[in-house]
């Protein structure tokens, strides 16, 4: 499958596919709340999305995949569950909205089952990319934005905002580092859609930067 950007040269549809990514607490989702907000101002036709869940059956997928009590869940079971939760997201919400020539952001994708299970849990990063293309028909985003932060600043603001860490964000610190290092390698990776932002920064001044990226690919 084409690129939505590529289709969009070539078949004069407006459809972009935008994701956030970055370590837990790294203001990915305030990042694309913002984009999305200044979007709906610009009455750009756009939806906002996120990773697990984004659809009835994948709020549930998240519910279990999040679930602290789940302590015994295998690697290899998170990993097809996040898969599943993805095939579901993107031939419901994605793919449909993509068609229809809408922007799509989301908050998580691709990159995050490749750094977290691929990488932090050591499924590998070839068979969980196999996976992920197959579950999505091979579509990646256009862009996706990199919020780097160092990952213990980013636990340090998830718990001053929340009472209770769920399954991924209770995990030992040596796992969101491992986290933090795979996005490093996926950026070299994948160049050409990779968008690197200083998570630390003020939030204003990072949407800046998405905006000075954004802009000039919506016309």
């Amino acid at each position: 499958m084409a690129n939505s950007i590529e289709a969009a040269r070539g078949g004069g549809r407006r459809s972009l596919f935008i994701t956030f990514e970055g370590v837990e607490g790294s203001g990915k989702t305030t990042q694309m709340n913002m984009l999305h907000a200044h979007l709906l101002r610009m009455k750009v036709d756009v939806i906002a999305t996120h990773e697990p869940g984004g659809t009835r059956i994948g709020e549930e997928i998240r519910r279990i995949l999040l679930d602290p009590s789940f302590k015994e869940m295998h690697p290899m079971t998170e990993t097809v569950l996040y898969a599943a939760d993805r095939a579901q997201h993107f031939y419901e919400v994605i793919k449909p909205a993509l068609d229809r020539g809408k922007v799509v952001l989301c908050d998580r994708y691709i990159d995050s089952t490749l750094a977290y299970q691929g990488v932090a849990r050591r499924i590998g990063m070839e068979g969980v990319q196999n996976l992920n293309e197959w579950v999505t028909d091979d579509h990646y985003p256009d862009v996706t934005f990199l919020l780097e932060i160092p990952f213990r600043v980013g636990l340090k603001r998830l718990m001053e905002r929340k009472r209770v860490l769920d399954r991924i964000e209770s995990e030992a610190q040596a796992f969101h580092e491992q986290v933090q290092e795979a996005y490093k390698t996926l950026a070299k990776f994948f160049p050409h859609r990779f968008v690197i932002l200083n998570g630390v920064d003020k939030p204003e001044n990072i949407h800046h930067q998405v905006m000075q990226v954004v802009t000039p690919l919506l016309s």
